[in-house]
């Protein structure tokens, strides 16, 4: 059996052969890649200006990275002729030189090119084609944000010392430097270089690290501040520096889908925490109050509205706390805004003002709570969100006040399935039952029906000029305003009822002189005493006063003018020349017109014998001469 083994094996100086033949394969290869590698890392290519990665030497770049790369694969085939070999040594040197030129380059055009690897730069770049996600370039080209990139898409070519090919300059360093086995040091590199450019972007964007005590020790005013700052600053964060980062390491570190996630992580988490952080700490400040949710509401807004793509730029594992600390600030906002709505809500239930209002116009209230639902009414997409499952708390039985002020509505959750307008109708309706309770005060019965008038009218064109109309829809308009105009029938039967009644139903009738004269005394006297009372009355919008005096001119004018001509003598000389009337159909019209302006002066009208005082100048006093100077001629 021995003699058969030493038989089969080889000639002893058959393997002497073959090792010679491969090594001076080896060594003819190795000259030629050292006469390229020794150009760019020899004393005197240290001591040139000339660089490796520059325009000039583009392809002699590309020679260098290819030389390095057969350099790896000859080390590779000598390893396994003669692991020995002082060849390999050599080499190995050869390839550290390499790789310490590779790696100051790579510093260099990171360095170099900083402007135009500027994260905003990068992103408006890359908006549209993005690398890693296709929802990202979705989410980023609404309307009115695709405006903005475009309008700066040109910014790539502002740099005037920018390389355009920095970014593939870059990938190759990486490729070769990876793939060589030196994917540490050239990663420490970037994310050295990359981090201080985040935290200095992030610096100039005015993001400051908090803690949560800090931001409680805030006066409001500082707070404010820092909050609309944040909020310019998210969006350029997270559209462009986090963008661009993430696209930027996509594509240098192409070939290490693990290289990607770890370096783009680093450069960014600690920035990202510091500003997704913020929100959260904010809505745990301590004096909560209604007028403070808008802005709490503006960093929900941006924020949800930054999610796909915050979600999508953060998409790695090792990234799971940024994206935690999103949805958890838009928790604690959401708690925010769900706290000081009930707590407008109570304000509004615990407002006990008792002062009438002069002149029965609108009361502050109506005015703050309306202002306030229209400026909510713009957040609804938000509202929606945060409103959502809150279960509206309905006091059980229902006070008789909402049936008597909300009728059908008294429930709003049996009218409406969304959660936003079951709230905003359920605070319109707790605001008209204060504004009922407010109207007992008045001791004229027509003016409480006037200010209800006033109070609700106000609520209608605020409802129907704003958000406010899509989230209660139309016949929650129409609703009220047919009550509005119940109202205002009830106020001009209370107000005007006993002069209208003096009015016969056949003006045109005849009846004796003296009828007359009985008749025309009493109008006098009704006329004037309901005038006089109502000269400090107001109606603020323009479109109910109308409507009210319109319809008051219809009823008195078409009879008094009637009247007028069958009787006229009635308004002439009577016995000892006294004047009948003080007033002709044409004064009671000036006089009408001047009405429901709020206090105008005296509020006295004209007397038969003498130049009486009108209400004051405005709507129809042009005519007062005739009106309120004396008889009128016939």
């Amino acid at each position: 059996m021995g003699k058969h083994l030493f038989r089969s094996s080889p000639p002893p100086e058959k393997p002497t052969a073959h090792l010679s033949l491969a090594e001076s394969a080896v060594q003819e290869c190795m000259s030629n890649i050292n006469t390229v590698i020794s150009k760019w890392t020899s004393p005197a290519a240290s001591s040139s200006d000339d660089f490796l990665f520059s325009t000039n030497s583009r392809r002699e770049a590309e020679e260098f990275v290819t030389a390095v790369r057969h350099l790896q694969s000859t080390m590779h085939r000598l390893v396994s002729v003669n692991p020995s070999s002082e060849k390999l040594i050599y080499a190995q040197n050869l390839m550290q030189s390499a790789m310490k030129l590779l790696e100051s380059e790579f510093h260099r055009v990171l360095k170099a090119n900083r402007e135009y690897l500027d994260p905003e730069c990068v992103s408006v770049r890359s908006y549209r084609s993005s690398r890693f996600s296709t929802s990202t370039t979705t989410s980023v080209s609404d309307s009115e944000d695709e405006s903005s990139y475009e309008e700066n898409a040109d910014e790539e070519h502002r740099f005037s010392g920018g390389d355009s090919d920095a970014m593939d300059d870059l990938k190759m360093i990486a490729d070769c430097m990876i793939s060589t086995g030196y994917a540490k040091e050239c990663v420490r590199v970037y994310k050295t270089v990359r981090k201080s450019i985040v935290d200095e972007t992030l610096h100039n964007l005015q993001m400051e690290r908090f803690n949560l005590h800090q931001v409680q020790k805030m006066d409001w005013e500082i707070l404010e501040s820092k909050i609309k700052t944040w909020l310019k600053a998210v969006k350029l964060a997270v559209r462009k520096l986090f963008f661009g980062e993430r696209i930027l390491a996509d594509h240098v570190f192409s070939s290490s889908g693990l290289i990607v996630e770890s370096s783009f992580t680093e450069i960014t988490q600690e920035g990202a925490l510091i500003l997704f952080t913020f929100p959260e700490y904010a809505s745990k400040i301590k004096k909560l109050t209604p007028e403070k949710m808008f802005r709490f509401l503006d960093m929900y807004e941006a924020l949800a509205n930054l999610y796909v793509e915050i979600e999508s730029i953060f998409y790695f594992e090792s990234a799971a706390a940024v994206r935690s600390q999103v949805i958890n600030s838009l928790a604690r906002l959401g708690d925010a805004t769900r706290l000081m709505m009930t707590d407008f809500e109570s304000a509004i239930q615990k407002e006990t003002s008792k002062t009438p209002i002069i002149g029965g116009g609108v009361h502050p209230l109506t005015r703050y709570v309306m202002n306030y639902l229209s400026f909510l009414a713009d957040y609804s997409d938000s509202i929606a969100a945060i409103f959502e499952n809150w279960k509206l708390s309905v006091p059980t039985p229902l006070p008789d006040s909402l049936y008597i002020s909300g009728g059908d509505e008294a429930n709003p959750e049996d009218l409406y399935s969304s959660p936003v307008s079951v709230r905003i109708a359920w605070v319109i309706l707790l605001t008209l039952c204060k504004i009922d309770g407010k109207a007992q005060p008045y001791k004229d019965v027509a003016l409480s029906y006037l200010f209800l008038a006033n109070n609700l009218q106000y609520v209608v064109v605020k409802v129907r000029s704003s958000t406010l109309k899509v989230l209660l829809g139309d016949d929650w308009v129409f609703r009220h305003e047919e009550k509005v105009k119940l109202y205002a029938d009830k106020f001009e039967k209370l107000a005007w009822g006993r002069v209208l009644d003096l009015l016969p139903e056949i003006p045109t009738d005849e009846i004796s002189p003296e009828e007359a004269k009985v008749l025309v005394a009493r109008f006098n006297d009704e006329f004037e005493t309901s005038y006089r009372k109502q000269t400090s009355w107001v109606i603020p919008d323009p479109k109910l006063r109308d409507q009210i005096k319109i319809t008051l001119s219809q009823k008195l004018m078409l009879v008094c003018t009637e009247f007028y001509r069958m009787n006229r003598f009635a308004y002439g000389m009577v016995g000892d020349n006294e004047a009948i009337s003080r007033y002709t159909p044409e004064d009671i019209g000036n006089y009408l017109s001047d009405l429901y302006f709020g206090s105008r002066g005296s509020g006295s009208v004209s007397t038969a014998g003498g130049s009486g005082s009108g209400s004051g100048s405005g709507t129809g006093s042009s005519s007062t001469g005739k009106a309120r100077g004396g008889r009128s001629s016939h």
